[in-house]
């Protein structure tokens, strides 16, 4: 598992060094089913052509948040060199050369969707409130045609987060917790939950993600629809406030966090996996 340092989605590589197989897809799928937005590379031996016919499928169908590859590996020698091996791409999503080509550039909007060019617009004037705002929390960052969005808190495995869901009708304000140490972090911030919360003047909610490897303290804002621009003021200055007062809270506690500190409960938290 990697993080795409750009819009902080997991990129996940399943190496299978024989021909694919079903049971191999499978844990695709199943990895897929537990994260927001994911790239996933599938590198084998061979691809059987029901296979790369199913990653193709499964790219016409899905959102663009995820993206699935197919790659086969061979191994190739000059002269007495050592072994290099040599990917081969036997699948891929349909806009992928052209979204690389276009990541460079400015975002083309007659190229988005419907629901990105919504996305886009609704970040742009999120940017806007924040600065406008002048809180911690810069909105001098260019906004993207997505779901959620990041914003720095200072220090690497650390984020703070904005997303929205439309389907569930929610929007949410975090401090997204990742990297190897993920666990330890979260369990010494919610050691001092009591005292961040009753700063902050409410309660948040302390999920531990298993699927993911990662965690998350989040606060919500629930039957709330994003596509509505008429709410949109109320919506931004919701989430710029909650943003703020978690940059407030967290950074220097983040700062000073140091794993080696935690000592694991006698008894784990329970996970709470939204």
């Amino acid at each position: 598992m990697c993080k795409d340092i750009g819009t902080g989605a997991w990129v996940l590589v399943e190496n299978q060094l024989e021909r694919t197989d079903h049971g191999h897809l499978g844990q695709l799928l199943t990895y897929a089913s537990g994260l927001e937005a994911v790239t996933i590379i599938w590198i084998a031996a061979r691809f059987t052509e029901e296979h790369r016919s199913t990653l193709d499928w499964l790219n016409k169908i899905t959102d663009e948040s995820f993206r699935f590859f197919g790659l086969e590996v061979e191994l190739w020698r000059i002269g007495d060199s050592p072994a290099a091996p040599k990917f081969n791409v036997v699948s891929k999503p349909n806009d992928w050369s052209r979204s690389v080509a276009q990541a460079a550039r400015a975002i083309d909007e007659a190229d988005l969707t419907d629901t990105r060019k919504m996305q886009l617009d609704y970040w742009t004037a999120f940017h806007a409130v924040l600065s406008k705002v002048g809180g911690p929390v810069s909105g001098n960052r260019k906004a993207q045609p997505q779901s959620w969005m990041n914003y720095s808190i200072g220090r690497t495995d650390f984020a703070l987060g904005t997303a929205m869901n439309g389907f569930k009708q929610w929007l949410r304000a975090e401090l997204y917790i990742s990297g190897v140490h993920a666990d330890a972090h979260f369990n010494l911030l919610h050691d001092q939950k009591d005292a961040i919360e009753q700063e902050l003047g409410y309660t948040l909610q302390w999920e531990q993600l298993p699927s993911r490897r990662d965690c998350r303290i989040a606060a919500y804002l629930d039957d709330t629809d994003a596509q509505d621009q008429n709410d949109w003021p109320r919506q931004h200055k919701w989430l710029a406030a909650k943003l703020n007062d978690m940059h407030r809270a967290f950074v220097e506690r983040v700062r000073k966090l140091n794993a080696d500190e935690w000592q694991p409960y006698p008894q784990a938290l329970p996970p709470n996996d939204v």
